[in-house]
């Protein structure tokens, strides 16, 4: 019979006297309070942001690229990537419409 593993997550908690600590706990059993590891004293949940440690390199870098460029978009003077252009050399093709 195969046990199924309980997904754990990293919830923080703040002691008044000791400051803040991460707990793991399975996920969906984190209470609203905790004793401290230091002092035995109450804990309160803090509810912060998640880790994002395990994003791939290639989004990372994407969204680095559209941080940095809000401030200083990249100048660029023609559409990046994509191969060229073949233009056509028989007349009749330069009497059609572009668009």
């Amino acid at each position: 019979m195969l046990r199924q593993r309980a997904a754990m997550a990293t919830y923080e908690y703040r002691c008044q006297r000791d400051g803040s600590f991460d707990t793991i706990l399975p996920i969906g059993t984190a209470g609203m309070s905790t004793h401290c590891p230091s002092c035995g004293g109450r804990a309160v949940r803090v509810f912060s942001t998640p880790g994002l440690v395990r994003t791939p390199t290639a989004l990372r870098q994407a969204v680095d690229r559209a941080e940095r460029s809000a401030e200083t978009p990249d100048v660029v003077s023609r559409v990046p990537g994509g191969r060229p252009v073949r233009r056509s050399r028989h007349p009749a093709h330069a009497r059609l419409p572009r668009w």
